[in-house]
């Protein structure tokens, strides 16, 4: 049974870098084309080529949140100083914290 690891892992890492090209938008694929990264990854798996290109390389990098790098951040509208002070500017009421 041991013996199936490594053929079970390459495979597992073939899959898994197929389906995450497949879901991954268009404008966050860098150095190729989707398509061509797409025939790599279907080319070159069995010797690992292609699927670690594809995790090193063609997908967009992300941050510990998640997020890729080129998004912004989004803010809730209560931590966000600027949604708050355009709150403060349409309130005819004077707020008792800031007096």
């Amino acid at each position: 049974m041991l013996r199936y690891l490594p053929f079970l892992l390459v495979l597992a890492l073939w899959i898994y870098a197929f389906v995450d090209c497949l879901n991954t938008p268009e404008e966050d694929v860098r150095g190729m084309p989707k398509l061509a990264w797409v025939f790599v990854i279907l080319l070159f798996g069995e010797v690992l080529v292609g699927p670690v290109a594809w995790l090193i390389a063609g997908r967009a990098r992300r941050t510990p949140d998640g997020e890729t790098a080129a998004e912004g951040r989004w803010v809730a509208p209560d931590d966000n100083p600027e949604f708050l002070k355009s709150l403060n500017k349409d309130d005819p009421k004077p707020d008792p914290k800031t007096e």
